[in-house]
């Protein structure tokens, strides 16, 4: 489970939300019943009157959302999932969440999950999450900030773990488990059974020029997830295709800086250097939005090296004025990278769909 970003040793996590138990099930997950402070009934985008993607999703000025909440099995004990993104339109629009024609690329790879249906509609999972692994959760700064020197993310998912679902009808959606009886995700704030959901903490990035706010739930990255707070879910690695970003994969492009500005205040820090010393989102800068035909929440990321003094590393908002600026040599691929310094992606998938755009 050795990342190629850094020497990460095992997993584990604590979670810093308090999962929320309403309903029966509570002593099952070992934790206790507590109010979400999130009602269902508050306006849907109240932070971002641009757009919103996830329509079933609840939106919240403190960089939270609220998400409709399932109940599945796997291996006889209750596991707990949301649905952001689904491969065929009218499954999507009946869920209201994200369209993504591009995951039915990721059917019958390695890369998914199978899973079965019971009779009474309850989806069975045959691999989950341990949300409680060891050591413990870790992330220690490198001598730059990133590379980290220690990454051991706070969940880990089993073999045959993958966000990604194929239903018996072929239809992909992306369904990441936030929690069963060995805890929750990390991210999670909140989980109330009793009204079925889950909030959640979004992360800022951007897209075409524009603030957003996307969940990130899984990393096939043991220093990547642990860096984003999510599940190393190795499987993710066998999407189709890296370095691919055509309507024919299932992956959509992602730039994460490595040696932006940092600085919590410094309206110019960017970057995964940033994320690790300033302890607040990288600001990666997505290539799509989910009104696109080419958008996935399957990012392969692209790590990107300014090659240019700090005082010139500004703030970047659109993937193509990154791709621009690889084509001047002013950022090149993260050194590290099996690529060398050309601007590519690095072999990291991260799980992060698409919530909103965020207020201007």
């Amino acid at each position: 489970m050795r990342s190629s970003l850094a020497p990460a040793r095992a997993v584990r996590r604590i979670a810093a939300g308090v999962l929320v138990l309403a309903a029966a099930g509570a002593t099952a997950l070992g934790v206790s019943a507590v109010s979400t402070g999130a009602s269902a009934s508050t306006n849907n985008c109240g932070a971002c009157p641009g757009r919103l993607f996830i329509t079933s999703a609840v939106e919240h000025p403190n960089g939270t959302v609220t998400l409709p909440l399932h109940q599945g099995i796997s291996n006889g004990q209750p596991v707990y999932y949301v649905i952001t993104d689904a491969s065929d339109g009218s499954v999507a629009a009946a869920l209201g969440v994200n369209t993504s024609q591009k995951l039915a690329n990721a059917a019958n790879s390695a890369g998914v999950e199978k899973v079965s249906i019971n009779p009474d509609g309850t989806v069975v999972f045959p691999a989950t999450v341990n949300f409680s692994p060891s050591p413990g959760f870790t992330l220690t700064p490198g001598p730059a900030g990133f590379p980290p020197a220690v990454a051991d993310p706070p969940s880990v998912g089993n073999p045959g773990y993958s966000p990604l679902i194929q239903l018996p009808n072929g239809v992909v959606e992306n369904a990441p488990q936030v929690a069963n009886s060995t805890g929750q995700a990390n991210k999670v704030i909140s989980i109330d059974l009793a009204n079925k959901t889950v909030t959640y903490k979004e992360t800022d990035g951007f897209q075409g020029g524009k603030a957003l706010r996307y969940a990130s739930f899984d990393s096939s990255d043991p220093a990547a997830a642990t860096i984003e707070h999510v599940t190393y879910a190795p499987a993710l690695n066998n999407l189709p295709t890296l370095n691919d970003d055509s309507t024919a994969s299932a992956r959509a492009s992602l730039a994460g800086f490595t040696n932006g500005q940092t600085g919590a205040a410094n309206p110019d820090r960017q970057g995964l250097n940033s994320a690790i010393l300033d302890r607040l989102d990288p600001l990666n800068v997505l290539r799509w939005n989910p009104t696109q035909g080419r958008y996935s929440p399957m990012w392969d990321a692209h790590l990107t090296q300014w090659q240019v003094p700090v005082a010139q590393r500004t703030l970047q908002t659109d993937f193509g004025t990154i791709q621009g600026l690889a084509d001047h040599g002013i950022v090149v691929g993260f050194n590290g990278t099996a690529q060398g310094t050309t601007f590519a992606a690095s072999g990291i998938i991260v799980n992060c769909p698409i919530v909103a755009f965020a207020s201007s």
